[in-house]
């Protein structure tokens, strides 16, 4: 059932825990803040969570303004969840919050990882050169379509095929993860079929290198 539960504390920290401070609420934040996802896209993405407490928790995040449902156009006709004005400005307190984070010991095999984390990872960690020409990549990771595409050395991600690409990667979260933090090569990562890689391969390679270019 949903909770009702408060801090019964003035404080604005104690009452913004009382909206977000439950189990999971905030990974259903995090989960949305690169765009809309189906209850089922949510279900595959956390999948500690049972379909009876992700139910609750997007019901009390709706009841409270933070996200709201929409049905998608035809032909999808989805019902999605999105983040709300208000819902948007949690980003970047979820995106402190992940940062403080990586100094915590990971828990005991097995560990998921998700789509959405991955790629707030790559978006916050790659850093092209502002000198280099705006590029559109597309990303295929679990089934999952993404646009990445560089502009003026930032790094924009939506959901869904681009129009054109310069280059595409199909992969794994966990792979891309490798990738992205240098534990693993591209080359290494295709030779175990884990990776394939399709169009400007040297493009791709300098995308996922920035973030270790920024660090030397």
């Amino acid at each position: 059932m949903p909770t009702s539960r408060t801090y019964g504390d003035a404080c604005g920290i104690a009452r913004a825990l009382d909206v977000v401070g439950e189990r999971w609420a905030l990974l259903v934040v995090r989960e949305l803040l690169l765009g809309p996802q189906r209850f089922s896209d949510l279900r595959r993405a956390l999948p500690g969570v049972s379909s009876n407490l992700l139910t609750d928790r997007l019901r009390e995040l709706e009841g409270h303004g933070v996200l709201r449902q929409r049905r998608l156009p035809p032909p999808a006709a989805s019902v999605v969840y999105d983040l709300t004005e208000g819902g948007r400005e949690l980003e970047p307190i979820v995106l402190a919050l992940g940062g403080w984070g990586l100094r915590v010991p990971l828990p005991s095999a097995p560990v998921h990882l998700s789509v959405t984390s991955v790629l707030l990872f790559l978006r916050g960690s790659l850093r092209p050169s502002p000198q280099e020409p705006p590029a559109t990549y597309r990303f295929e990771l679990a089934d999952q379509v993404w646009t990445i595409r560089t502009q003026d050395g930032r790094v924009h991600i939506e959901p869904g095929e681009p129009a054109h690409s310069h280059a595409g990667l199909r992969s794994d979260p966990a792979t891309l993860n490798a990738l992205l933090n240098g534990s693993t090569s591209l080359a290494a990562a295709r030779a175990t079929g884990a990776t394939v890689v399709t169009g400007d391969e040297a493009a791709l390679r300098r995308l996922l290198d920035s973030g270790r270019r920024r660090e030397s």
